[in-house]
């Protein structure tokens, strides 16, 4: 039986929800191993004059604990 512990994480990007997503699992991933799934339970961006500047997601990370 696996254990399995889920974190949170918030992170941006200036291209992109998806570029901000990876960039969340990669820079967990120095610290955790056997990541199982991410989900990205929030999505925002910051405007600036009428231009997206940057992208935002709130994410769950889901990894075994051994």
């Amino acid at each position: 039986m696996a254990v399995l512990k889920v974190i949170e994480i918030l992170a941006n990007s200036d291209k992109s929800w998806e570029d901000a997503t990876r960039k969340a699992v990669k820079h967990a991933s120095k610290s955790l191993k056997n990541i199982r799934s991410v989900y990205v339970q929030d999505q925002s961006a910051s405007v600036n004059d009428n231009e997206i500047t940057e992208f935002r997601v709130n994410v769950k990370i889901t990894f075994e604990v051994n």
